[in-house]
């Protein structure tokens, strides 16, 4: 029996996901997907602002084989804090089929960077979400990201929309490549030609270091799954179609923090053709992009 209770009110992933219609391209990566735990094996974190259910490295092969994807990019989820024990085991377990973005905090060791990248990790992670994380230092981010940029890493930042004006400055100060998770969480009831998103799209097109994940329609959606999703396609889709060569995608499984219902991933893998409608697009989201980013070594 596990010595971790999950919240009471946690949301386990989806059972049995639905088979996707849309055929995902050979080769395809899932670029946002987590590990929990187990927790007996890989404690979670004191400080941790959620308790999740364990969900392995076997569930989530066994999820990519399903869904017809090929590798994943496997993102230190906040529950485990800065011990990446569980992201580095499933690394080594996938036999090269995946690559990880890690959390670090300033007293990581020059030897212990090494030990992460030779496991597969090429980012770190910077959260500003202020209810999963307390406030980050800005200097010492700073250091940070100047070591990471000798690695030739690149930094994922996690905020929500309504946040961007007080970061932007910070942001647009990052050494490496910048990789926004899930569009920078927008207000979709808001007009897409509205000033939130406007700033996050000046963001992207005045700063060609900056990449954006069009994932998580369940995070964002007013309307939910009855209309899958459908006030955030035109969001994910000007994104694509504006930024073809630096977007990524990814299931985000198992979902933590959903507080109202537990997405389809097979759903989720059908709304592709929504916001890359051409084969095109498609490879660059799903293929391309993420290859050049996590295994440019393989890209010709």
């Amino acid at each position: 029996m596990s010595s971790f209770t999950k919240d009471a009110n946690w949301l386990d992933w989806h059972p049995a996901p639905k088979k996707p219609q849309f055929v995902v391209p050979s080769g395809a990566v899932d670029a946002h997907c987590h590990v929990f735990g187990p927790g007996d094996e890989f404690p979670f974190a004191p400080q941790r602002k959620y308790t999740p259910c364990d969900a392995s490295k076997k569930q989530l092969w066994s999820l990519r084989d399903y869904l017809g994807f090929s590798r994943n990019i496997l993102v230190q989820a906040t529950c485990h804090g800065a011990d990446n024990r569980a992201l580095v085991d499933a690394l080594h377990a996938s036999k090269g089929l995946a690559r990880g973005v890690a959390t670090v905090t300033e007293s990581v060791t020059d030897a212990e960077l090494d030990a992460l990248h030779l496991a597969g990790v090429r980012g770190v992670r910077f959260n500003f979400v202020k209810r999963l994380v307390d406030a980050l230092p800005f200097d010492s981010l700073t250091r940070i990201a100047a070591r990471i940029k000798e690695l030739d890493w690149h930094i994922v930042i996690y905020f929500e929309g309504q946040e961007l004006p007080e970061l932007y400055d910070f942001f647009t100060s990052l050494p490496t490549t910048v990789v926004v998770d899930h569009m920078g969480r927008p207000d979709v009831s808001k007009p897409i030609d509205g000033p939130e998103f406007y700033l996050f799209l000046k963001l992207m097109r005045e700063n060609e270091n900056f990449w954006s994940k069009v994932s998580c329609p369940e995070r964002l959606s007013i309307e939910g799954p009855s209309n899958h999703y459908s006030d955030v396609v035109p969001f994910a889709r000007a994104v694509v179609e504006q930024f073809p060569e630096r977007v990524l995608w990814g299931t985000d499984w198992p979902h933590p923090n959903m507080k109202t219902h537990m997405p389809d991933d097979g759903m989720l893998v059908d709304m592709l053709p929504l916001i890359a409608p051409s084969a095109f697009l498609q490879q660059k989201l799903l293929i391309d992009n993420p290859m050049r980013l996590y295994w440019p070594e393989q890209v010709k």
